[in-house]
């Protein structure tokens, strides 16, 4: 069992963050498929432009691990603090009725849980290899939190304004 909470190789840290993206851009898609039910495109776009981020990510991180040897989280099992990764809405919190100010909440709420869980890596990991990409991941995490911020803002003023 891998425990995020100590991460002690390079190889776990990789590992976990390749499932972290690939489960939080799957589950930014789906918010996108919320919106573009209820004709906001451009939100949409935004949670696909977020999704594609993380697809990045998880490219970026297949690169770093060329040359180790990953452990199979499937056989070995994760042990999240909930259900679901750090950047992972649970299935339940996602419908059709949403609108665009509550899947923003969604998204921006599992960017901090992305950035918190990277950031606890950069501060608790016994490997300054880990510690280090770890603070660099959680940079990354941080600016996708001020971009959704931004939408935030942008959607209260429109909604301020109606």
């Amino acid at each position: 069992m891998i425990d995020p909470k100590i991460v002690d190789t390079i190889e776990a840290f990789l590992a976990l963050s390749m499932l972290l993206e690939f489960e939080s851009a799957d589950r930014l898609r789906e918010l996108s498929q919320t919106m573009r039910q209820h004709h906001a495109e451009e939100l949409a776009e935004l949670l696909d432009k977020l999704a594609g981020y993380s697809d990045l990510h998880a490219s970026e991180i297949q690169e770093l691990s060329d040359g180790h040897v990953l452990p199979d989280l499937a056989t070995m099992g994760v042990s999240w603090e909930g259900l679901e990764g750090p950047e992972t809405t649970m299935y339940e919190s996602i419908n059709p009725d949403m609108l665009p100010y509550d899947v923003l909440q969604i998204a921006l709420r599992n960017e901090i849980k992305g950035q918190e869980f990277y950031t606890n890596i950069s501060l608790n990991s016994p490997t300054e290899e880990v510690r280090k990409m770890a603070a660099e991941f959680a940079n990354e995490e941080n600016e996708h939190v001020s971009m959704i911020q931004r939408w935030i803002e942008k959607v209260s003023e429109t909604q301020q304004a109606n």
